[in-house]
């Protein structure tokens, strides 16, 4: 008894400090956020800050966003063709694989490339300006490190990735028609037909619209777990890799917060009685 006695308040008082440190952690990455904000507001960067994270992001990513996004297509077209194809649907398939991959499969897979592929160079490119004192020194020559380091990255990933996003949804949408008019004899004018019938430009506003809050929350998250790395290779090693943890679950967090949004808004502005439905 007096074993577990003792132990209660030992696990307690971790959950209390699990707590504590949590909300620390919040507090103080809403303030890095305020600050980059304020910065980007107050001052643009210079050009050749800006330029370089343009390349690294966009640039850099295009052929891994092109890859993913034609494979994500074509495994779709494999999967959903059996059942559509015994329903007699086989040439809808277009429209739920392009409005699959628009709305959701697209600017959440290119959120995630980036975010494993740029964030986390970010964060280690950071951490190690931290642990060797490059921000100490930028500071000392009068450059504010969230204005010089961080603005310019967040430009980027909040610029570029719409149009990766874009890359993403076009290979995707190649890849399922190729699979499914090539491989599995589907007629192509009623696949596009039906395509196009279905998918809306809500839909494509709708995947871009995810697209740019996902890119914030890359950019703000990698820019501060490099920023406020512990010293040493693991300090820098551990930063790249929270980074990309952290940047993959508020992908997912903001993915369904914004699709709940963005869907009661298209509702709530949709015309009584209008619905949208594979058969017609």
């Amino acid at each position: 008894m007096a074993t577990a006695g003792a132990a209660r308040p030992g696990l307690v008082a971790a959950l209390g400090e699990l707590g504590v440190h949590a909300v620390t952690l919040v507090g103080d990455f809403a303030l890095f956020a305020a600050r980059a904000f304020a910065w980007l507001a107050r001052r643009r960067p210079a050009p050749g800050t800006l330029l370089p994270s343009f390349y690294l992001v966009g640039v850099r990513s295009v052929p891994v966003i092109a890859v993913t996004g034609t494979f994500i297509g074509m495994v779709m077209a494999v999967q959903m063709f059996s059942q559509f194809n015994i329903m007699g649907l086989a040439t809808r398939l277009g429209s739920m694989i392009n409005i699959t991959v628009v709305r959701e499969l697209g600017p959440v897979l290119a959120a995630t490339m980036l975010a494993g592929r740029v964030g986390s160079a970010m964060a280690a490119e950071l951490a190690t300006m931290k642990v060797t004192e490059q921000l100490d020194a930028l500071a000392c020559l009068g450059a504010h490190p969230i204005h010089h380091l961080v603005v310019p990255r967040l430009l980027a990933c909040t610029l570029l990735i719409p149009l990766l996003t874009i890359l993403a949804d076009f290979m995707g949408i190649m890849g399922g028609a190729l699979i499914c008019t090539r491989i599995y004899g589907v007629e192509a004018h009623f696949y596009w037909q039906h395509a196009q019938s279905y998918v809306t430009m809500w839909d494509v506003s709708m995947g871009l619209t995810k697209s740019v809050f996902f890119g914030m929350a890359i950019a703000l998250i990698s820019c501060h777990r490099g920023m406020n790395s512990q010293a040493g290779a693991e300090g820098v090693g551990r930063a790249a890799t929270e980074s990309f943890v952290a940047s993959f679950i508020a992908i997912l967090v903001l993915d369904f917060f914004l699709g709940m949004f963005l869907i009661n808004l298209h509702d709530y502005f949709l015309a009584p009685g209008q619905t949208r439905s594979l058969v017609h």
